[in-house]
């Protein structure tokens, strides 16, 4: 369900750890609802420093870090059928073979995905999702949407968001309610604890949610294209940076 929480946290710590500003994509970011956005920014701030932040420093304080390990490989290999599911549809038939492998070892041998097996065996992880593969086929994102609770997406990926619900294995599984919305409770609270010593940088920042807008838009771009995306071109960049026309030879 926070596939793209984690993925945005995975390129806010690359950024942050390499001390380094954000800067914007390769191309202005279609942020039309920017007022919009920011309110439920604010929002979304409110209710983390309010209740979830300090549930999450409870939990990391309680936990240990091999704890915590098994259990963010446990919803991991929870929300892996949706990378599976992803690589066939965008045709990666060869991929979504090595996926299904992956998953199927990490749940026995792996102990219903406590341990990691399959990476020491060579089967690197994968990160699909949705609206990736719309994207591949050929559907625009739309302009930039910060969902209530959610938080970063697009107009194409937010919908595709929902789509998380039916492929989490817990959701078919013959158990009561109550452990469903567990796992997600964990899930969201877990997911957060990964992100607690970005905290302080994070707001030291001139503007925290134009740095988390560009850093989430260029990881969306990043996956979309499995890590090349095409060169810009001077269509692609903002009329203020591109080259002045030389002038006409006498």
């Amino acid at each position: 369900m926070l596939r793209s929480l984690r993925a945005a946290a995975a390129v806010l710590i690359a950024i942050l750890a390499a001390g380094c500003a954000a800067s914007p994509g390769r191309t202005l970011p279609d942020d039309r609802w920017e007022g919009l956005n920011r309110k439920v920014y604010k929002f979304n701030d409110a209710v983390d420093r309010a209740a979830l932040k300090p549930v999450a420093k409870g939990y990391a304080k309680v936990t240990p870090r091999w704890m915590r390990m098994g259990i963010g490989n446990f919803l991991g290999n929870l929300e892996y059928p949706e990378t599976m599911v992803n690589q066939f549809l965008q045709g990666k038939v060869k991929l979504g073979l090595r996926d299904t492998g992956r998953f199927l070892l990490n749940s026995t041998l792996g102990v219903a995905g406590l341990f990691d097996v399959a990476t020491a065996v060579g089967l690197e992880a994968n990160d699909e999702d949705l609206g990736e593969t719309l994207a591949v086929w050929g559907v625009g994102s739309g302009p930039y949407l910060v969902l209530p609770f959610f938080g970063p997406s697009t107009l194409r990926d937010a919908p595709a968001r929902m789509v998380d619900f039916f492929f989490d294995p817990i959701t078919y599984a013959d158990v009561p309610w109550e452990a469903v919305w567990g796992e997600r409770a964990i899930d969201v609270v877990h997911s957060r604890a990964e992100l607690l010593p970005l905290d302080g940088t994070l707001q030291r920042t001139y503007d925290p949610y134009a740095f988390i807008r560009d850093s989430w838009l260029q990881q969306r771009e990043f996956a979309i294209f499995d890590g090349n995306p095409p060169p810009e071109t001077l269509e692609d960049l903002p009329e203020d940076e591109a080259p002045a026309e030389e002038p006409p030879a006498q």
